[in-house]
């Protein structure tokens, strides 16, 4: 069996490591030719909460060869138009691609490799590339949780087979509900990670701060109701159901805020993946994670003021035309939680 983790970033690095270690014929596939250099020079090292080093083999898109029977894609969505075609060649007819990427990707990546070889999932922990060849684990080894699924939601051998993959680098699942737990996941990202972005700190930092955890329940709000109104069945975020987040917001905002603080409480040292990249110089997911909900809440007829406001900023960052750093937070216009819950006209 020969596995491809293409997109060998911070996850990537640490998933490519660990089913090395395990003992898989896997080759870790990467543009940044001086993270490639490093891995094969020296090995792999994950730091944080999770120490490894790991001899792997690793590899530049071009110089892939051969039929892959599972690839693991990681890349940056905005490099999907020149990534999966370069994977193309490499699927056979049974071969299997998983994304599990930011954002909800499965239908772009199926338009490029076939929706009979897509599968999606979500990856619910995080790290951080510090250098070439090394990733620093911030989520403790324990919540190292994926969630994966067909397309259609079926169980199928294929995605038994898949999980059993991934238990080699953390704890899979299976759902049966892809799109209702991409949603979940993309809440904790529109939320955390924007708040992350947009104040330029970890997520310790935007959750201890009230106004900062209040604008990220605003935004996890108006993501709920975004996929309410477009019809999706969002799953449970961390055993949590939605609807609690709801209620709560309408009757007691700071046991709302301990709830999610208690819920987050593993990202408190993470940096989120768009600020990483930021601070790169490179350019961020902010249209498969913020701007993709302020596409559908406009689509669905969904007010998300705080939301639209943390992707402007986040755009505007990007362009160079606004830094990140905290006092952004003073900026951001809040309005009263009711108004997300008065009756239409």
């Amino acid at each position: 069996m020969r596995i491809a983790v293409l997109g060998a970033g911070s996850l990537g690095t640490v998933v490519g490591t660990l089913l090395t270690r395990a003992g898989l014929d896997v080759s870790m596939v990467d543009t940044n030719l001086d993270h490639v250099a490093a891995l094969n020079e020296k090995g792999s090292k994950i730091v944080g909460t999770l120490n490894v080093e790991q001899a792997v083999r690793a590899l530049p898109p071009e110089r892939m060869e051969g039929i892959y029977d599972l690839v693991i894609y990681l890349v940056k969505a905005f490099y999907d138009e020149q990534a999966l075609p370069r994977v193309l060649p490499h699927l056979g007819t049974d071969s299997a691609l998983i994304t599990l990427q930011n954002g909800i990707p499965e239908e772009k990546v199926a338009s490029f490799v076939g929706r009979e070889r897509t599968l999606g999932g979500a990856v619910m922990w995080a790290a951080e590339l510090l250098e070439p060849g090394v990733s620093r684990m911030t989520t403790d080894r324990d919540q190292m949780d994926y969630t994966i699924g067909e397309l259609d939601g079926r169980v199928t051998e294929r995605i038994e087979w898949v999980k059993s993959v991934l238990d080699n680098a953390g704890t899979a699942s299976i759902t049966e509900n892809l799109q209702g737990l991409r949603w979940t996941k993309l809440l904790l990202n529109v939320g955390g990670s924007g708040m992350s972005t947009v104040l330029g700190v970890p997520g310790g930092e935007v959750m201890g701060n009230n106004k900062a955890c209040n604008a990220m329940i605003h935004i996890m709000i108006e993501t709920i109701l975004t996929a309410r109104a477009l019809g999706v069945e969002m799953e449970p975020i961390r055993g949590v159901e939605t609807e609690i987040i709801l209620d709560l917001a309408k009757q007691d905002m700071g046991s709302l805020r301990n709830l999610i603080r208690s819920t987050a409480s593993d990202f408190r040292d993470s940096k989120a993946s768009m600020l990483q990249d930021l601070e790169k110089g490179l350019p961020c997911e902010v249209e498969s994670i913020n701007g993709h909900v302020a596409a559908m809440a406009s689509k669905a007829g969904v007010a998300a003021p705080v939301n639209d406001q943390v992707t402007r900023f986040i755009r505007e960052i990007q362009e160079g035309t606004r830094p990140y750093r905290f006092s952004n937070l003073d900026l951001l216009d809040l309005p009263p939680l009711s108004t997300y819950f008065r009756p239409k006209q």
